[in-house]
Protein backbone atom coordinates (compact mmCIF):
# COMPACT_ATOMS: atom_id res chain seq x y z
CA UNK A 1 0.00 0.00 0.00
CA UNK A 2 2.73 2.13 0.85
CA UNK A 3 4.36 1.77 -2.70
CA UNK A 4 1.27 2.55 -4.80
CA UNK A 5 0.69 6.01 -2.76
CA UNK A 6 4.35 6.60 -3.30
CA UNK A 7 4.16 5.83 -6.82
CA UNK A 8 0.74 7.50 -7.25
CA UNK A 9 1.83 10.64 -5.61
CA UNK A 10 4.76 11.07 -7.83
CA UNK A 11 2.70 10.95 -10.53
CA UNK A 12 0.67 13.62 -9.22
CA UNK A 13 3.49 16.55 -8.74
CA UNK A 14 4.64 14.91 -12.35
CA UNK A 15 1.10 15.94 -13.84
CA UNK A 16 0.90 19.32 -11.43
CA UNK A 17 4.04 20.71 -13.06
CA UNK A 18 3.19 19.36 -16.10
CA UNK A 19 1.64 22.64 -18.06
CA UNK A 20 -0.88 20.29 -20.03
CA UNK A 21 -2.98 19.53 -16.80
CA UNK A 22 -3.19 23.23 -16.13
CA UNK A 23 -4.74 23.85 -19.83
CA UNK A 24 -6.64 21.43 -19.48
CA UNK A 25 -8.06 22.83 -16.04
CA UNK A 26 -8.32 26.27 -18.13
CA UNK A 27 -10.46 25.27 -20.60
CA UNK A 28 -13.08 23.49 -18.66
CA UNK A 29 -12.90 26.63 -16.49
CA UNK A 30 -13.38 29.07 -19.07
CA UNK A 31 -15.47 27.15 -20.64
CA UNK A 32 -17.92 26.65 -17.94
CA UNK A 33 -17.65 30.18 -17.19
CA UNK A 34 -18.37 31.24 -20.88
CA UNK A 35 -21.34 29.39 -21.09
CA UNK A 36 -22.70 30.47 -17.67
CA UNK A 37 -22.48 34.24 -18.71
CA UNK A 38 -24.22 33.54 -21.45
CA UNK A 39 -26.78 30.99 -20.78
CA UNK A 40 -27.32 32.21 -17.07
CA UNK A 41 -28.58 28.78 -15.91
CA UNK A 42 -27.14 25.92 -14.54
CA UNK A 43 -29.04 23.74 -16.39
CA UNK A 44 -28.92 25.04 -20.07
CA UNK A 45 -25.00 25.19 -19.38
CA UNK A 46 -24.70 21.26 -18.67
CA UNK A 47 -26.33 20.21 -21.04
CA UNK A 48 -23.97 22.65 -23.13
CA UNK A 49 -21.02 21.48 -21.33
CA UNK A 50 -21.83 17.58 -21.96
CA UNK A 51 -21.15 17.57 -25.58
CA UNK A 52 -17.67 18.69 -24.45
CA UNK A 53 -17.40 16.33 -21.52
CA UNK A 54 -18.20 13.01 -23.59
CA UNK A 55 -15.90 14.39 -26.50
CA UNK A 56 -12.95 15.69 -24.69
CA UNK A 57 -12.48 13.57 -21.58
CA UNK A 58 -12.37 10.49 -23.25
CA UNK A 59 -9.60 11.70 -25.42
CA UNK A 60 -7.37 13.49 -23.10
CA UNK A 61 -7.51 10.90 -21.25
CA UNK A 62 -7.00 7.74 -23.54
CA UNK A 63 -4.29 9.95 -25.47
CA UNK A 64 -2.17 11.36 -22.39
CA UNK A 65 -2.38 8.03 -20.34
CA UNK A 66 -1.28 6.06 -23.07
CA UNK A 67 1.46 8.57 -24.15
CA UNK A 68 2.79 8.78 -20.39
CA UNK A 69 3.06 5.22 -19.82
CA UNK A 70 5.38 5.25 -23.16
CA UNK A 71 7.46 7.87 -21.87
CA UNK A 72 7.85 6.14 -18.52
CA UNK A 73 9.02 3.14 -19.56
CA UNK A 74 12.48 3.16 -19.08
CA UNK A 75 11.20 4.05 -15.54
CA UNK A 76 8.82 1.42 -15.12
CA UNK A 77 11.62 -0.62 -16.04
CA UNK A 78 14.46 0.47 -13.00
CA UNK A 79 11.29 0.06 -10.76
CA UNK A 80 10.49 -3.24 -11.66
CA UNK A 81 14.47 -3.92 -10.98
CA UNK A 82 13.64 -3.56 -7.63
CA UNK A 83 12.00 -5.22 -5.01
CA UNK A 84 8.32 -3.52 -5.64
CA UNK A 85 5.59 -6.08 -6.67
CA UNK A 86 3.93 -5.33 -10.40
CA UNK A 87 0.79 -4.82 -8.78
CA UNK A 88 1.18 -2.40 -6.46
CA UNK A 89 3.32 0.03 -9.43
CA UNK A 90 0.51 -0.86 -11.81
CA UNK A 91 -2.15 0.50 -9.56
CA UNK A 92 0.03 3.64 -8.63
CA UNK A 93 0.81 4.28 -12.22
CA UNK A 94 -3.17 4.43 -12.71
CA UNK A 95 -3.69 6.85 -9.59
CA UNK A 96 -0.79 8.75 -10.83
CA UNK A 97 -2.39 9.46 -14.06
CA UNK A 98 -6.45 9.21 -13.68
CA UNK A 99 -6.35 11.26 -10.27
CA UNK A 100 -4.73 14.74 -11.81
CA UNK A 101 -7.61 14.30 -14.66
CA UNK A 102 -10.23 13.94 -12.31
CA UNK A 103 -9.59 16.99 -9.98
CA UNK A 104 -8.66 19.49 -13.41
CA UNK A 105 -12.12 18.18 -14.40
CA UNK A 106 -13.64 18.59 -10.64
CA UNK A 107 -11.76 21.79 -10.25
CA UNK A 108 -12.94 23.35 -14.14
CA UNK A 109 -16.59 22.49 -14.26
CA UNK A 110 -17.39 21.46 -10.48
CA UNK A 111 -16.88 25.19 -8.90
CA UNK A 112 -18.24 27.59 -11.37
CA UNK A 113 -21.60 24.93 -11.56
CA UNK A 114 -21.85 24.61 -8.14
CA UNK A 115 -20.90 28.11 -6.74
CA UNK A 116 -23.63 29.60 -9.20
CA UNK A 117 -26.36 26.67 -8.99
CA UNK A 118 -28.70 28.63 -6.85
CA UNK A 119 -30.95 26.96 -4.70
CA UNK A 120 -32.55 24.65 -7.27
CA UNK A 121 -32.38 20.95 -6.32
CA UNK A 122 -33.21 19.85 -9.57
CA UNK A 123 -29.77 21.92 -10.70
CA UNK A 124 -27.43 20.56 -7.95
CA UNK A 125 -28.73 16.84 -9.09
CA UNK A 126 -27.91 17.56 -12.57
CA UNK A 127 -24.53 18.79 -11.68
CA UNK A 128 -23.45 16.41 -10.15
CA UNK A 129 -24.84 13.97 -12.20
CA UNK A 130 -22.80 15.34 -14.80
CA UNK A 131 -19.36 15.64 -12.40
CA UNK A 132 -19.95 11.63 -11.91
CA UNK A 133 -20.24 10.75 -15.41
CA UNK A 134 -17.03 12.97 -16.24
CA UNK A 135 -14.98 11.32 -13.54
CA UNK A 136 -16.59 7.80 -14.66
CA UNK A 137 -15.40 8.73 -18.07
CA UNK A 138 -11.76 9.64 -17.02
CA UNK A 139 -10.92 6.49 -14.62
CA UNK A 140 -12.39 4.14 -17.49
CA UNK A 141 -10.51 5.48 -20.36
CA UNK A 142 -7.73 5.98 -18.33
CA UNK A 143 -7.88 2.10 -17.54
CA UNK A 144 -8.14 1.64 -21.67
CA UNK A 145 -4.79 4.03 -21.89
CA UNK A 146 -2.54 1.78 -19.98
CA UNK A 147 -3.97 -1.55 -21.17
CA UNK A 148 -3.28 -0.24 -24.50
CA UNK A 149 0.12 0.82 -24.07
CA UNK A 150 1.01 -2.43 -22.16
CA UNK A 151 -0.27 -4.66 -24.98
CA UNK A 152 0.99 -2.75 -27.62
CA UNK A 153 4.53 -2.47 -27.94
CA UNK A 154 4.96 0.14 -30.99
CA UNK A 155 4.16 3.61 -29.29
CA UNK A 156 2.59 4.55 -33.09
CA UNK A 157 0.60 2.05 -33.14
CA UNK A 158 -0.38 2.53 -29.57
CA UNK A 159 -1.44 5.72 -30.01
CA UNK A 160 -3.19 4.80 -32.90
CA UNK A 161 -5.04 1.93 -31.25
CA UNK A 162 -6.18 4.41 -28.60
CA UNK A 163 -7.52 6.93 -31.12
CA UNK A 164 -9.65 4.54 -33.24
CA UNK A 165 -11.02 3.12 -29.21
CA UNK A 166 -12.21 6.68 -28.92
CA UNK A 167 -13.45 7.28 -32.36
CA UNK A 168 -15.42 4.15 -32.30
CA UNK A 169 -16.96 5.24 -28.45
CA UNK A 170 -17.28 8.66 -29.57
CA UNK A 171 -18.55 8.70 -32.85
CA UNK A 172 -18.73 5.18 -34.79
CA UNK A 173 -20.84 3.48 -32.32
CA UNK A 174 -23.98 5.63 -32.31
CA UNK A 175 -23.75 5.41 -36.38
CA UNK A 176 -23.72 1.99 -36.05
CA UNK A 177 -26.83 1.88 -34.15
CA UNK A 178 -28.94 3.64 -35.62
CA UNK A 179 -28.19 1.82 -38.70
CA UNK A 180 -29.15 -1.28 -36.72
CA UNK A 181 -32.61 1.10 -35.14
CA UNK A 182 -33.15 1.48 -39.14
CA UNK A 183 -32.16 -1.63 -40.41
CA UNK A 184 -34.45 -3.72 -38.00
CA UNK A 185 -36.82 -1.05 -37.15
CA UNK A 186 -40.11 -3.48 -38.01
CA UNK A 187 -39.28 -5.44 -35.03
CA UNK A 188 -39.27 -4.85 -31.29
CA UNK A 189 -35.79 -3.10 -30.19
CA UNK A 190 -35.95 -2.65 -26.39
CA UNK A 191 -33.81 -4.77 -24.62
CA UNK A 192 -31.45 -4.60 -28.31
CA UNK A 193 -31.24 -0.64 -27.86
CA UNK A 194 -30.85 -0.58 -23.93
CA UNK A 195 -27.94 -3.21 -24.45
CA UNK A 196 -26.48 -1.84 -27.29
CA UNK A 197 -26.17 1.68 -25.04
CA UNK A 198 -24.99 0.13 -22.23
CA UNK A 199 -22.24 -1.70 -23.94
CA UNK A 200 -20.72 1.67 -24.96
CA UNK A 201 -19.99 3.93 -21.65
CA UNK A 202 -20.17 7.22 -23.24
CA UNK A 203 -23.44 6.53 -24.78
CA UNK A 204 -24.53 5.31 -20.99
CA UNK A 205 -22.97 9.00 -19.66
CA UNK A 206 -24.98 10.28 -21.94
CA UNK A 207 -28.23 9.21 -21.68
CA UNK A 208 -27.94 9.63 -17.84
CA UNK A 209 -27.48 13.33 -17.89
CA UNK A 210 -29.79 13.83 -20.42
CA UNK A 211 -32.48 11.80 -18.46
CA UNK A 212 -31.71 13.41 -15.44
CA UNK A 213 -32.42 16.82 -17.36
CA UNK A 214 -35.55 15.52 -18.04
CA UNK A 215 -35.64 15.92 -21.86
CA UNK A 216 -36.19 11.78 -23.13
CA UNK A 217 -39.35 12.75 -24.76
CA UNK A 218 -37.15 15.25 -27.45
CA UNK A 219 -35.38 12.14 -27.69
CA UNK A 220 -38.28 9.70 -29.72
CA UNK A 221 -38.71 5.92 -29.25
CA UNK A 222 -35.41 5.72 -28.24
CA UNK A 223 -35.58 7.93 -24.99
CA UNK A 224 -38.67 6.77 -23.93
CA UNK A 225 -37.20 3.36 -23.89
CA UNK A 226 -34.83 4.76 -21.76
CA UNK A 227 -36.72 7.18 -19.70
CA UNK A 228 -39.07 3.55 -18.70
CA UNK A 229 -35.53 2.06 -17.86
CA UNK A 230 -33.21 3.73 -16.60
CA UNK A 231 -36.12 6.61 -14.48
CA UNK A 232 -36.44 3.49 -12.38
CA UNK A 233 -34.47 2.04 -9.26
CA UNK A 234 -33.19 -0.76 -10.86
CA UNK A 235 -32.75 0.88 -14.04
CA UNK A 236 -30.42 3.61 -12.33
CA UNK A 237 -28.39 0.22 -10.35
CA UNK A 238 -27.75 -1.13 -13.82
CA UNK A 239 -26.42 1.72 -14.95
CA UNK A 240 -23.79 3.07 -12.37
CA UNK A 241 -23.44 -1.36 -12.17
CA UNK A 242 -22.32 -0.88 -15.87
CA UNK A 243 -19.93 2.32 -15.24
CA UNK A 244 -18.33 0.27 -13.04
CA UNK A 245 -17.91 -2.88 -15.32
CA UNK A 246 -16.36 -1.27 -17.84
CA UNK A 247 -14.37 0.60 -15.34
CA UNK A 248 -13.10 -2.92 -14.10
CA UNK A 249 -12.68 -4.56 -17.41
CA UNK A 250 -9.90 -2.94 -18.80
CA UNK A 251 -8.29 -2.20 -15.45
CA UNK A 252 -7.91 -5.99 -14.19
CA UNK A 253 -7.07 -6.91 -18.06
CA UNK A 254 -4.32 -4.44 -18.00
CA UNK A 255 -3.04 -5.48 -14.90
CA UNK A 256 -3.12 -9.10 -15.64
CA UNK A 257 -1.04 -8.23 -19.16
CA UNK A 258 1.24 -6.15 -17.02
CA UNK A 259 1.82 -8.91 -13.85
CA UNK A 260 3.15 -11.10 -17.26
CA UNK A 261 4.72 -8.82 -19.32
CA UNK A 262 8.62 -8.88 -20.40
CA UNK A 263 9.95 -6.01 -19.94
Amino acid sequence: MNTTVKLAWYGIIAAARSRWILGYTAFFFLATEGLMRFGGDSGRTVVSLLNIVLLLIPLVSIVIGTMTVYNNRDFTELLLSQPIQRGSLFVGQFLGLALPLVAAFLLGVGLPLLARAGDGEANIGLILMLLGSGTALTLIFTAFALLIANVVEDRAFGLGAALLLWLMTAALYDGIMLAVIWAFRDYPLEIPVLAMSIANPIDLARILVMLKFDVAALMGYTGAVFEKFFGTALGITLAASALVFWLCLPFWSGKVVFDKKDF
